[in-house]
């Protein structure tokens, strides 16, 4: 079928190299904010502590307080990275019984499990898992960080008090998820007008229309002030928890108050000379370390990423796919929906990196705001399967098997912290930018702006249709083949966000099509 979409448009990013440290992230003021951390002397934990609350907040629907993720970090003194996981649990009290099989097929959104009786694991208060992301930055901070906390939070407090700015772009995001967020009375008042209509700002004018954001901040200064625990056992964690049971949940205040995010021993293998430390267990660095172990196996790279090559990437990523559907979880193809996630990557001038994904898994998580908090909760029961039996299968009080995917690799002389966005697309874009560095010696601006190609756990291959002739011929030699455009929306690729250093010399880059994205140096942050 042919494509609506131009054939000769362009669309590149600027790179920026420095001395000073940068902040990719898939929000441009949250990049800012991070910018001046570090401009302040801030260390790159102390920047991303920043971008992490203020990302929450100018696009909440992807990530914020009350979802989870996992962060690798890189501390330059040392010369070894850490691996902290902050995922998501199951509730204490959460029955798998409470979850019924529906016999209508597959799930309404991201992954195919067995369809549940009224979505329950998908959407609404039942789907709700205990959150990770504050006491996983909160841990990090107390480690490395050099700012203090409260004053890190405050200019997600400011971005609050301002309101979120619906422009073209988050009235897009908002209309996609209208039908959903009119379920929950709290996400209706919040997102929509008259609560059954997406919030717009008109296709032609330039206006200033915002969704008041102060129930957030006020939660966002209590935190500050009170610390990352308030979260989990002060009056933020009552406050949460009520709301939730309220509307039939069983997330209680014994779950958040027993939460605790935990520093992890790195995945640290070598791969023709480089060497990637990834997040171990329950998120995507296994898979990603197995794609490397097909590829170091099934070829010699070439001088070019040509048809050859990425006849290999696709066989590395559906192989280490199958491995992960099989033995971690998920079956069957990939998700359709857009996921919820986001994730950003930080250096600073001493070299220190953080590659940090957080998410609340579907786009705007659960569907439902905490009214007392003013938190878009995350719907992260949505990762088990309801089917008993099986190696991921839904029981209470159980850790959360992730997709995300932060890396800090080295190779020929560059340092780099990698993440992306994009549920199941994530594996597929970071090894191919780690391949694109560590085969290939492109720089961060090169790969990022690489066709590239999506495998993530079906037998179709998603193929840019921006690659060469001889390439998807290679492709379809092993594999049916689709070919796709890179757009702003949906995404037919992960969103990728990352840095690179060389000597001491910084640069970073964000996914092209990423309207919000951006990479910021410390040195041009905005005045």
């Amino acid at each position: 079928m042919r494509s609506n979409f131009s054939g000769t448009q362009q669309i590149r990013k600027a790179v920026i190299a420095t001395e000073g440290g940068v902040v990719a992230a898939q929000h441009s003021r949250a990049a800012e904010i991070g910018a001046e951390v570090l401009a302040a002397g801030g260390d790159a934990i102390d920047a991303a502590v920043a971008v992490s609350f203020a990302i929450g907040v100018v696009e909440p629907w992807m990530s914020g307080p009350a979802g989870g993720g996992a962060m690798m970090i890189w501390r330059a003194d040392e010369g070894r990275a850490h691996s902290v996981n902050y995922g998501m649990r199951s509730p204490a009290a959460l029955d798998p019984a409470d979850y019924p099989l529906s016999g209508a097929g597959k799930a309404s959104d991201l992954f195919p499990w067995e369809a549940v009786v009224e979505d329950r694991n998908v959407q609404g208060a039942t789907s709700v898992a205990v959150p990770g992301l504050v006491d996983g930055v909160g841990i990090a901070h107390e480690r490395f960080g050099r700012m203090p906390w409260r004053d890190l939070i405050q200019p997600a407090i400011g971005l609050a008090k301002e309101g979120l700015h619906v422009d073209w772009y988050a009235a897009l995001i908002i209309a996609s998820a209208t039908r959903a967020l009119a379920q929950d009375p709290d996400a209706a008042a919040m997102f929509l007008e008259d609560g059954q209509w997406p919030t717009i700002a008109g296709w032609t004018s330039l206006s200033d229309k915002r969704i008041a954001m102060d129930r957030m901040a006020d939660t966002l200064d209590r935190i500050a002030l009170k610390g990352p625990r308030e979260f989990y056992e002060g009056d933020v964690a009552r406050a949460i928890a009520a709301d939730i049971q309220a509307k039939g949940g069983p997330l209680a205040f014994d779950d958040l108050r027993a939460y605790r995010a935990e520093f992890e021993a790195p995945l640290t293998f070598a791969y023709r000379g480089a060497r990637f430390d990834v997040t171990p267990y329950m998120t995507a660095g296994p898979t990603f370390r197995d794609v490397f172990a097909v590829m170091e196996e099934g070829y010699a790279p070439g001088a070019t990423a040509d048809g050859k090559a990425f006849a290999m990437i696709a066989r590395a990523l559906k192989a280490a796919y199958a491995r992960r559907l099989t033995t971690m979880g998920a079956e069957g193809e990939a998700e359709t929906a857009p996921a919820c996630t986001t994730h950003f990557s930080v250096v600073d001038r001493h070299g220190n990196m953080v590659a940090l994904t957080q998410t609340l898994l579907s786009i705007f998580g659960s569907r439902v705001v905490s009214p007392s908090t003013g938190l878009l909760m995350n719907n992260g029961i949505m990762w088990f399967d309801p089917e008993q039996g099986k190696p991921n299968s839904l029981a209470p009080g159980k850790r959360c098997l992730m997709n995300v995917c932060p890396v800090i690799g080295e190779a020929g002389g560059r340092r780099f912290a990698l993440g992306a966005s994009g549920g199941r697309k994530i594996v597929s874009a970071v090894a191919q930018l780690s391949a694109f560095v560590a085969d290939f010696g492109m720089d961060i601006e090169a790969a990022f702006h690489h066709p590239r190609i999506d495998v993530s756990g079906g037998d179709t291959v998603v193929a840019d249709d921006t690659l060469p002739t001889e390439t998807v011929a290679a492709l379809e030699a092993g594999h049916p083949v689709i070919r796709a455009r890179r757009t702003v929306f949906p995404y037919a690729f992960a969103c990728p966000a990352g840095v690179m250093r060389e000597g001491a010399r910084n640069t970073g880059c964000t996914e092209i099509m990423s309207p919000w994205g951006d990479a910021i140096p410390e040195s041009q942050r905005a005045q």
